[in-house]
């Protein structure tokens, strides 16, 4: 008797287009430049919105306990957050974050993003304008996006693209490879500092 293919034979497959697809070279370019960051001894900020934003606090425990690398997101901070969004607007949450934080040229932002932020149709504003305020300060920008990348793609140093395999699926094979992507950059010899638990653990 013939198997009946499930939602999940279908999905399944389609991650693992995505694996065939994801360029490999733009990851290791990504730990290239962190590799420098951290050795510069440099900050890592990492940006992200909705299920990025999630995505962002766990690679942030990542790369501070495997990498060794002193790292941030704005919205592990929900009294800042909220505060900001309140009085002065979603669209510059980010940026103002930043700014506080006295981003420089020593330091990297890395963004987490389904589209990579597009001003024209109003999507992730917020991300847009850290991007052209790290551009401006000199720092290097990094990011882990979906789709076409969309503005982190054009303006960043090193950007892993998470390929469209189906239209219908773009937002959670998106957040899915960037957790792929951050954790494969935390277990690249080049960065990794700390053996995990379970891979030490006789």
């Amino acid at each position: 008797m013939q198997k009946v293919a499930t939602f999940f034979d279908s999905y399944f497959a389609e991650a693992k287009a995505v694996l065939e697809l994801i360029d490999a070279a733009s990851a290791e370019a990504v730990a290239e430049r962190l590799a420098v960051l951290r050795e510069s001894h440099g900050r890592l900020f990492i940006l992200g919105v909705g299920g990025s934003a999630g995505n962002a606090s766990h690679a942030v425990n990542d790369f501070r306990k495997i990498a060794g690398i002193e790292s941030y997101a704005p919205t592990d901070n929900v009294s800042e957050l909220t505060a900001r969004v309140n009085d002065d607007g979603w669209p510059t949450v980010f940026e103002e974050w930043l700014k506080v934080s006295r981003l420089s040229d020593r330091d990297a932002i890395l963004v987490f993003s389904v589209g990579g932020g597009n001003l024209e149709k109003n999507v992730s504003p917020n991300l847009v304008k850290a991007l052209d305020y790290a551009k401006r300060v000199g720092a290097t920008v990094l990011g882990i996006v979906g789709r076409d990348g969309g503005y982190t793609a054009k303006v960043a140093d090193a950007c892993v693209i998470v390929p469209t395999v189906n239209d219908a699926h773009i937002t959670p094979h998106s957040e899915a490879f960037q957790a792929v992507v951050w954790h494969g950059l935390v277990s690249h010899p080049k960065l990794k500092r700390r053996e995990t638990k379970w891979e030490s653990t006789p």
